[in-house]
C-alpha cells in the first residue's frame, strides 16, 4: 500500500510539475511576444463588395450565373428582353433619317434661292436699262412737244411707257429684297434643322446605349454572391441584381487600441493569423493608419461635452495589405489576429 501511495505521489507531483512548466513556458512566450509585438484580435479581412445593378428596366430573359460563381471581367451575367429597346432604336433611326431628308430639301431650296438672286440681278439690269431709255425718250418728247414737233398724245404715250419701266425697275429691286429675306429665313430654318439632326443623333445614340444595357456583364473579375433573381422576373432601372466580390483586392482592417499605435508607421511589417487556417501565418505591411478613432466614423458619435462620461480606451483602424500572392482561400469577413513588430 505504501508503494502504491508513493507511486501516486510521484506521478501527481510529476504531473503538477509538467503543468507548471508548461504554464511558465507559455507565460514566458506570451511575455516575450507581447514585449516585441503589438497584437490585436479585433481585425477582419476586407474586400470590395459591389452590387451589380441594372441600368434599364424590363423582363429577365436569361441568367448566366450561379451563386458564388467565379466570373471574369466582361462575362455576361443577365440578359434582359430587348425587343422594346430595339424598337426604340429603329424609331430613332427613322426620326434621324426624316430630319436629314428635310435638311437636304431645305438646302436645295436655299441653293435655288441663291440662284434666283443672280436672275433678279439680271432682271434689275434689264429693267434699269429700259428705265434709263424711257427716261431719255420722255425728255426728248417733252422738248419735241415744246417745239410742237410731237403731239400731246405721243408725249402721253411715252409718259405711260416711262411709268411702266419705272415700276418694273422698282419691282425688280423689291424682288431682290424679297429673295434675300427668303434666304435669311431659309438659313435660320436650316440652323434649326441642323440642331434637330444633332438632337436625333443624340436620341439614336441614347437608344443604342439603352439597348446595350440589356446585356449586363461583370465589371471586374471576382466571385458572385447570393442569387436572388429568376428568369421572367420584372426588374427596375437601378435595381441590385447580385453582389460581386473583388478577389484580386483584399486587405485587413485591424482596430488597435490607442495605446498600441504610438510607434506604428506605414510600411511596417505585420504577421497575420487567420482563425480559419491553423498553422498558417501570412505576411503583410501597414498601408494606412486612420486619422480618427472608429467611434468618430459612427452614425451617432458620442458627445462627452457634459463631462459626465466613462473613459473608454478608443481603437484606431489600421489598414494592412497582404504580401502573399496566393490569398484566394481567404474570404472577406474572416476573423484574424494581427501582430505588428515593435521597433
Amino acid at each position: 500500500m505504501k508503494t502504491k501511495g508513493k507511486t501516486f505521489t510521484i506521478l501527481f507531483n510529476t504531473a503538477v510539475g509538467v503543468v507548471i512548466a508548461v504554464t511558465i513556458f507559455f507565460l514566458l512566450r506570451y511575455l516575450i511576444h507581447s514585449s516585441n509585438f503589438e497584437e490585436t484580435n479585433d481585425a477582419q479581412v476586407e474586400s470590395y463588395i459591389n452590387p451589380i445593378s441594372s441600368r434599364v428596366g424590363g423582363y429577365i430573359e436569361k441568367i448566366n450565373f450561379d451563386e458564388h460563381q467565379l466570373v471574369n471581367a466582361g462575362d455576361t451575367l443577365v440578359i434582359i428582353d430587348n425587343r422594346e429597346y430595339t424598337t426604340k432604336v429603329l424609331e430613332a433611326e427613322a426620326a434621324l433619317e426624316d430630319a436629314k431628308a428635310k435638311l437636304q430639301v431645305l438646302k436645295a431650296d436655299i441653293s435655288a434661292a441663291k440662284t434666283g438672286i443672280s436672275v433678279n440681278n439680271d432682271m434689275i439690269s434689264v429693267a434699269k436699262a429700259k428705265y434709263i431709255q424711257k427716261q431719255q425718250d420722255l425728255k426728248r418728247y417733252k422738248n419735241l412737244l415744246k417745239e410742237e414737233a410731237a403731239t400731246l398724245q405721243e408725249y402721253e404715250q411715252m409718259q405711260a411707257k416711262y411709268d411702266v419701266s419705272s415700276s418694273e425697275f422698282s419691282a425688280s429691286k423689291n424682288n431682290l429684297k424679297t429673295t434675300n429675306s427668303k434666304i435669311t429665313a431659309l438659313e435660320a430654318t436650316n440652323n434649326l434643322l441642323e440642331a434637330a439632326v444633332k438632337q436625333k443623333e443624340a436620341q439614336l445614340e441614347f437608344a443604342k446605349i439603352n439597348l446595350e444595357y440589356t446585356v449586363i456583364t461583370a465589371p471586374y473579375s471576382g466571385r458572385l454572391g447570393r442569387k436572388t433573381i429568376q428568369e421572367g422576373q420584372q426588374i427596375q432601372a437601378g435595381q441590385s441584381l447580385v453582389p460581386i466580390i473583388n478577389e484580386d483586392k483584399k486587405w485587413v482592417t485591424a482596430n488597435f487600441k490607442e495605446t498600441q499605435i504610438e510607434d506604428m508607421k506605414v510600411g511596417q511589417d505585420v504577421q497575420i493569423k487567420i482563425d480559419g487556417f491553423e498553422n498558417k501565418t501570412y505576411k503583410g505591411k501597414i498601408e494606412a493608419i486612420a486619422g480618427s478613432t472608429g467611434s468618430k466614423f459612427s452614425l451617432l458619435p458620442a458627445d462627452n461635452s457634459t463631462g459626465n462620461f466613462v473613459k473608454i480606451t478608443q481603437r484606431i483602424p489600421v489598414k494592412i495589405h497582404f504580401l502573399d500572392t496566393d490569398i484566394s482561400a481567404i474570404k472577406a469577413g474572416m476573423n484574424v489576429i494581427v501582430s505588428v513588430k515593435k521597433n
